[in-house]
């Protein structure tokens, strides 16, 4: 009895061991590789890929992903025209007799062009609120609306941008710091910055009627709207995500690169004939970016609008991009600046 009583305890733990050893030798039963690999790719690459079976196990099927996008394999090759720029994970999900098992590598898509370079050429110059610290502009049948932030101070304002006279104010409460705008269907949507939290206006009266959350991107920075109803928001980072107008629930996102790096801190946003202009904080410029994968086709150079403007202790960085509809010409503003340009953009 007592030699029973001791074997069946050891034979048990035998039996639980050589299991969790099974388990642990399949959890690397395959890898992933990419030959003649690279730093960065491009749309124009194609990927030879290998799928290394180290245990020898019989496969039922095998699908790659990019990410969470499923991609087609040709042979054993991978094509990534069309694909978002960023920092993706190419894996591959092997089935095998009711088991799952994965293989990655991680892979930063940049652009495949250089940014062209835009100047400016100043054809008229509004006044502008010098106590304006601007985060959003937006024109609505030829009416200008602005959003304004800092805590204690943020503000929603329709005005006339020709006088600079402020038609109609709405006062945010003193714990939310306003950010970016768009106005879409007869709404005005507005961001705060760290309060995740957003605002829902009728634009005739400018009364709020509701209120929104963040998902995944933790801040709000900058909004605009394309012709199909997306709405795009801008956190403060190199991605800009695409939201349902309907729920302003986060949908997907694009990661901002050119053909050598990625731009971060993407700030305020406007929607100018199917591209995002998109100021970039603390820099005197907006990139120019194809909605559909994060490139930057162009870059406006406007450090030197700055000096343009009176100059005082409270003026800040150039933010607020407003497109009324005029081939090629902007109106462009900042925090705490006390003009309203119409440039006219053209290439260097």
């Amino acid at each position: 009895m007592k030699i029973y009583n001791v074997l069946v305890p050891t034979l048990l733990l035998l039996f639980l061991g050589g299991c969790g050893n099974n388990s642990e030798d399949k959890k690397d039963a395959f890898s992933l590789q990419i030959e003649s690999p690279k730093k960065t790719y491009t749309p124009e690459d194609v990927l030879s890929v290998s799928l290394i079976n180290k245990k020898d196990i019989e496969t039922d099927s095998i699908v790659y992903f990019l990410n969470k996008d499923k991609v087609e394999i040709s042979g054993n090759t991978i094509s990534l025209a069309g694909k978002k720029l960023g920092e993706r994970t190419l894996i591959a999900k092997i089935h095998s007799d009711g088991e799952t098992f994965t293989a990655s590598q991680k892979i930063t898509i940049v652009s495949s062009i250089k940014p062209k370079l835009y100047t400016y050429k100043i054809l008229e110059t509004y006044p502008h609120d010098i106590n304006a610290y601007t985060q959003g502009l937006e024109f609505e049948n030829d009416t200008l609306y602005e959003s304004t932030g800092q805590y204690r101070e943020s503000s929603l304002r329709k005005t006339d941008y020709k006088t600079g006279e402020v038609l109609k104010l709405v006062k945010l409460a003193d714990q939310y710091f306003g950010e970016g705008l768009t106005i879409l269907n007869n709404k005005i949507y507005q961001l705060t910055w760290r309060e995740n939290t957003g605002f829902i206006y009728n634009l005739k009266t400018m009364e709020q009627t509701g209120t929104f959350v963040y998902g995944q991107s933790k801040e709000g920075w900058g909004l605009c709207h394309d012709a199909e109803n997306n709405i795009y928001k801008s956190d403060g980072t190199d991605r800009i995500w695409t939201l349902n107008s309907n729920t302003l629930a986060e949908k997907d996102y694009i990661e901002i690169f050119t053909n050598t790096s990625k731009i971060s801190s993407v700030n305020e946003l406007e929607w100018v004939e199917g591209k995002i202009y998109a100021n970039v904080y603390q820099q005197g410029s907006i990139a120019i970016i194809d909605p559909s994968n994060g490139a930057v086709e162009g870059v406006i150079d406007l450090t030197d609008l700055k000096d343009k403007v009176t100059q005082h202790p409270k003026l800040d960085v150039l933010n607020g991009i407003a497109y009324n509809g005029e081939p090629n010409i902007l109106y462009i503003t900042g925090k705490n600046w006390d003009k309203l340009f119409k440039i006219e953009i053209f290439e260097k």
